[in-house]
């Protein structure tokens, strides 16, 4: 209903707000709630929240509604999770991925192979409680192709984890190469604004400048570095040491040169630094019929660089593409549509559950433990699982997941 909202202290009015009713257990948290739609900016707003602390309310811890929500049913926790890599995400690939979470997806797939080591526990426990039944013992064969089902199961969600952590943070993509070769002409040009200082005086990007972008399929963070080149200059140097670190973490490099012969030089130099896949770019492209060495059909190269142009812009969208598609051969599809690990939390506690689940079965096949100190395994990776999904509430657990959510979600 619309609603006047006034000062309890004097009676003056604060806003004309639209007052809605959420009855338990029909509300987000499960909980009778009230919430206010009051009008924008900050006066408005503040003065409303001021009226209510003053009625005796207080202010909500970071995910409060979120963890009343988990604590109440209404959510397990990765579906929780799933409503902060929601507000968190920054593509439409990460946006389509987390959806599926908050539908249950992950949920269901974990609650799944739960089920199934609860079925494997249940055996082992007929097994251990009446060994002498009609039934006879158990076939040894049968829990372990049951543990190596459960198993694969388990890995093919950690095998979800290096593409969505991508999707996530965005892949490191580091423009590399050295001065004055127009790599912050380049990465204006993906960019698609002025970010990086252009000049003509080697040495000019004293430090890493990074921005995200949207390729085809996987969102990227764009980085311009110093360039690679020995230099006694002091700021320069930490500029360069600064590049050094980023190819470290690189998940693909953009090797940057405007000659031909030099390209295959600037590679090596980059590999000395860096594991990630090498694309390698001849730059200046609307310069090369004006020179020569800009020519790369004798560079060596196992790969035919990209030429590009960041005056013209031609080559821009075909070395997005070659990044694309390398992202997408060394880390697989992004699983949008299908259960997905999206959390560190979330890959550790499977980690843990398959960790124990090979404890087990190790042990099963050798023989070398009673069948009742084995089922401990089995024991330990349900209750992995259980962390997960919050089977188990504990505050530890809560507190590490809610600690990054904003206030009032």
């Amino acid at each position: 209903m619309l609603c006047r909202v006034s000062d309890p202290t004097d009676q003056t009015l604060i806003d004309q707000s639209v007052v809605s009713y959420f009855p338990g257990p029909r509300s987000y948290t499960g909980e009778d709630t009230v919430e206010f739609s009051s009008h924008g900016g900050h006066a408005v707003p503040d003065a409303l929240v001021g009226a209510l602390l003053h009625a005796g309310a207080r202010e909500a811890l970071p995910g409060e509604f979120t963890r009343r929500a988990v604590l109440n049913g209404k959510l397990d926790l990765v579906q929780a999770e799933a409503i902060g890599d929601l507000i968190d995400a920054t593509s439409e690939n990460m946006r389509r991925l987390v959806l599926h979470q908050l539908d249950g997806g992950l949920s269901r797939q974990i609650s799944n192979v739960r089920d199934r080591l609860l079925d494997l526990e249940a055996l082992l426990a007929y097994d251990i409680d009446f060994p002498d039944e009609d039934h006879g013992p158990l076939n040894r064969t049968r829990i372990s192709d049951a543990a190596e089902a459960v198993r694969t199961a388990l890995q093919a969600l950690l095998d979800t984890a290096p593409a969505t952590e991508l999707v996530r943070d965005g892949a490191i993509i580091v423009i590399a190469g050295p001065p004055n070769v127009g790599k912050s002409s380049l990465f204006n040009a993906i960019v698609g604004e002025m970010r990086a200082i252009v000049t003509d005086v080697p040495g000019t990007t004293r430090d890493a400048i990074e921005s995200r972008v949207q390729l085809a399929n996987w969102p990227a963070r764009i980085v311009d570095t110093a360039g690679l080149r020995p230099t006694e200059e002091l700021v320069e140097r930490l500029g360069i040491e600064v590049s050094e670190r980023y190819l470290v973490n690189a998940h693909a490099v953009i090797a940057c040169d405007d000659d031909g012969d030099r390209l295959g030089q600037t590679i090596d130099t980059i590999r000395s630094l860096s594991q990630a896949p090498i694309v390698p770019v001849l730059t200046k492209s609307d310069r090369a019929s004006d020179n020569p060495r800009m020519d790369d059909q004798h560079s060596g190269l196992s790969t035919t660089p990209v030429r590009v142009s960041a005056l013209t812009r031609d080559g821009i969208q075909s070395l997005a593409l070659r990044i694309d598609a390398l992202l997408s051969e060394r880390y697989g599809t992004i699983p949008i549509t299908r259960p997905a690990l999206t959390r560190t939390r979330q890959r550790i506690a499977v980690q843990r559950a398959q960790d124990e689940l090979g404890a087990f079965q190790r042990h099963w096949v050798s023989d070398a433990l009673p069948a009742s100190v084995a089922a401990v395994h089995i024991r330990a990776a349900i209750a992995a699982l259980d962390e997960l999904i919050g089977a188990v509430d504990t505050d530890d657990v809560l507190g590490r997941v809610f600690a990054t959510f904003c206030i009032g979600k």
